[in-house]
């Protein structure tokens, strides 16, 4: 298909419903309100052509953009083709999950994630947070930098009750991360989790709410899955 018959289908699934509800949530015109099950959908269009992934994403759509994040090939994406998506990942649904997701499974994962981190812009140091949380649910720990997690972790420690709002969701985030998918690394993660406590994040006028980390690392340990590696991590 052929990149105005994919942005035709996705005006046809679209709703004012979900529209409304990606509104509440930051999202910004143009775009048609399409759930992500039905986005889902058109991947098998999308996916064997990689140029037409990335044009999807260039046209600012956020139906568009996330429908790129599902279907792009993450090795094929060179470092400037993730650069230039960060910088339009303006609101939190694509910066933590579809440029985040995309960069945990490139080749640039850690080299971005540590350089997005540091980033004075809200959305870039949230992308960049969240693509390391992505990449270590997905790499074993014997590829791991240990300590440079710890460290990492002292840091969430230490400043996430004063960091900007959605850097402290995504930090949060980290802390849960850890401790699932690390095995050597998740009674740390539960010490520093008790540590913090409840993380306040100003989520607008939706019904979200910021996960307890310890109760939900705690529902990993129950189930045995501590240190179970995901196969993918675009969702």
């Amino acid at each position: 298909m052929k990149l105005d018959e994919i942005m035709k289908q996705l005006e046809e699934m679209g709703s004012e419903q979900t529209k409304k509800t990606f509104l509440r949530h930051g999202a910004k015109e143009p775009f048609f309100g399409v759930k992500v099950g039905d986005l889902k959908k058109l991947v098998k269009y999308v996916k064997k052509d990689h140029d037409l992934a990335l044009a999807l994403y260039e046209t600012g759509n956020h139906d568009a953009m996330y429908l790129a994040g599902l279907s792009v090939n993450p090795k094929l994406m060179t470092k400037e083709v993730l650069q230039g998506w960060v910088k339009k990942a303006y609101w939190y649904m694509p910066a933590e999950y579809t440029v985040a997701s995309v960069a945990a499974e490139s080749e640039y994962a850690l080299e971005l994630a540590k350089d997005w981190m540091q980033s004075e812009e809200e959305m870039i140091a949230v992308c960049g947070w969240s693509t390391y949380s992505n990449y270590l649910s997905i790499t074993p720990d014997e590829q791991l930098d240990l300590d440079e997690i710890r460290g990492m972790l002292k840091q969430i420690e230490k400043t996430i009750h004063s960091e900007r709002n959605r850097v402290r969701y995504v930090m949060n985030g980290f802390v849960i991360s850890t401790g699932a998918y690390v095995q050597a690394l998740s009674e740390e993660a539960k010490r520093v989790a008790k540590h913090i406590g409840k993380v306040h994040v100003d989520v607008g006028n939706t019904a979200c709410k910021v996960p307890l980390a310890t109760e939900y690392i705690q529902k990993i340990e129950d189930k045995e899955r501590i240190g179970l590696k995901r196969k993918t991590c675009i969702c």
